[in-house]
């Protein structure tokens, strides 16, 4: 098992050749980090059986009072927990810490009826503590959202 940057090391038809009017940009971007290979900007992990994971843009970072975090850590921590589907971690600006970090998860399709928002309440607080546990205590979020699946059966441009 490892991890580390996606790069390829063959061209391919409809590869981006430059940035428009920035062509430096563009080298130092994806040629220089790795010569030889062009850089994707995404993470990557193979297992032992040669299976690969997308684990996120390495560019996706957090600086929470001085700490720089990767989202797709904080998201990979999350996804692992029983209850939840998926997850997205954003910063925001924070004016002691210069940014702050909120997480929304999907959870997956369970019925709880009027139980719902105490289960809510409890998953927040646990997946905090695992981000804490796992990460770091700098690394918990300062806001958890819940993301109800029916919220993207709305039409789009009918959110209100």
């Amino acid at each position: 098992d490892v991890s580390g940057a996606l790069c390829i090391s063959q061209a391919w038809p409809g590869m981006a050749r430059t940035i428009y009017n920035n062509h430096k940009r563009f080298l130092e971007t994806y040629l220089t980090p790795y010569p030889g290979f062009f850089f994707t900007g995404d993470g990557v992990y193979r297992t032992s059986e040669g299976y690969y994971q997308l684990t996120g843009r390495l560019d996706d970072i957090i600086n929470i009072s001085g700490h720089r975090l990767g989202t797709a850590e904080v998201e990979n921590v999350v996804n692992h927990h029983v209850a939840v589907a998926e997850s997205a971690v954003i910063g925001y600006p924070h004016e002691i810490k210069g940014e702050g970090e909120m997480l929304s998860f999907l959870p997956r399709n369970i019925s709880l009826g009027a139980m719902a928002l105490q289960w809510e309440e409890t998953l927040a607080a646990e997946l905090q503590e695992l981000i804490t546990k796992k990460i770091a205590k700098y690394a918990a979020p300062d806001y958890v959202q819940v993301t109800h699946t029916g919220w993207s059966n709305i039409p789009p441009g009918r959110l209100a």
